[in-house]
């Protein structure tokens, strides 16, 4: 859960985007990014605690701006 969530804080800070749910947003954005990412990319580079990081970065930014940009439009409606 530790690296999920620095993953998802990562990822948060890439792309200047807030996840609802504070801390524990980032510890699900980086989890089901990282299954994501390795799932779409593979497992290849350095490996922290069973986690690929670059294909799980890669998974948690994409997740972090789709749920960004659906919070987003349903706020202006």
């Amino acid at each position: 859960m530790i690296v999920g969530g620095i993953i998802g804080a990562v990822a948060g800070a890439i792309t200047s985007r807030d996840l609802p749910a504070g801390i524990f947003g980032n510890i699900i954005a980086g989890l089901v990014g990282a299954w994501i990412g390795q799932s779409l990319l593979g497992s290849w580079g350095p490996s922290l605690a069973g986690m690929a990081i670059v294909p799980s970065l890669i998974g948690a930014i994409v997740l972090v701006l789709i749920v960004s940009a659906i919070f987003g439009m349903r706020k202006t409606k």
